[in-house]
């Protein structure tokens, strides 16, 4: 009997274990379930926010490509339109140099003047001016310019004329030096009247005359700013009206250089 009542009571040991394991256990799983639920309601959160920075963080990426794409694009556009510009630009600087270059070409230079040019005598100067150049200087300056505006104006009413240029210099250098100063300083004038008044090239004659010729003593300073000149003269031709000046009245002859002192320029 005692031994049914000891084996009862550690069934009921064992039952009671049991059932409290059971219990523990179930309070674990309970616990471990309100944990995970937890945690997802702290994470959720935090991973969309995520998503939501990643999908931010694409637009952007996608619409910066898009801007330097477009800017890509803008550049090459501005690129290509200036090299066009350019290209039109440096076609233009090559037609107006060959158009200088042809012009200058076409100029009577001085020791063409006597052959070209038949009867000088009947030749007679109608206009004439001058301008000064400073020290080793071939550059037209406002006052010039304003000098040549007022004889250019006179260009329009005249229809059978040419126009002689005769530069000079002062005694200051080397001859051949002075030549090719004195040719620099009449071509000057040359290109202004004709760009600005449409002279044609054959119309004029440019003569060189460099220290050759002084119309002032080059003694003194305010002599030789006298002597660095350039002489311009309107010639018309007087033959073919019976004697009479119809077309203009004359206010002189000619003053050319004779033609051994033309062709010095050429022989030095």
């Amino acid at each position: 009997m005692r031994n049914g009542v000891n084996v009862m009571t550690r069934i009921g040991r064992i039952s009671l274990q049991t059932v409290s394991a059971a219990g523990a256990l179930s309070l674990l799983l309970a616990a471990g379930c309100s944990t995970k639920n937890y945690v997802r309601s702290q994470t959720t959160p935090v991973i969309e926010k995520t998503n939501e920075l990643d999908d931010a963080t694409a637009t952007n990426n996608r619409n910066i490509h898009d801007v330097d794409q477009r800017a890509q694009q803008g550049i090459t556009q501005a690129q290509n339109s200036a090299n066009q510009a350019n290209q039109a630009a440096q076609s233009a600087g090559a037609a107006a140099s060959q158009a200088n270059q042809s012009a200058q070409e076409a100029v009577n230079r001085a020791d063409s003047l006597a052959s070209v040019v038949g009867n000088l005598d009947n030749y007679k100067q109608i206009a004439d001016a001058q301008v000064n150049f400073g020290f080793d200087k071939a550059d037209l300056t406002k006052t010039d310019k304003q000098k040549l505006d007022d004889f250019g104006g006179q260009l329009n009413s005249q229809k059978n004329y040419i126009l002689a240029i005769t530069g000079g210099t002062d005694s200051t250098g080397a001859a051949d030096y002075n030549y090719d100063l004195s040719q620099r300083r009449a071509q000057a004038v040359v290109q202004y009247l004709a760009d600005k008044y449409n002279v044609p090239p054959h119309r004029f004659y440019l003569i060189g005359i460099g220290k050759d010729q002084e119309v002032a003593s080059n003694s003194s300073a305010a002599g030789r700013a006298k002597n660095r000149r350039v002489e311009i003269q309107m010639l018309t031709n007087m033959s073919g009206q019976n004697g009479t000046q119809t077309t203009a009245q004359a206010t002189g002859t000619v003053k050319l250089p004779q033609e051994g002192q033309v062709n010095a320029p050429q022989q030095r």
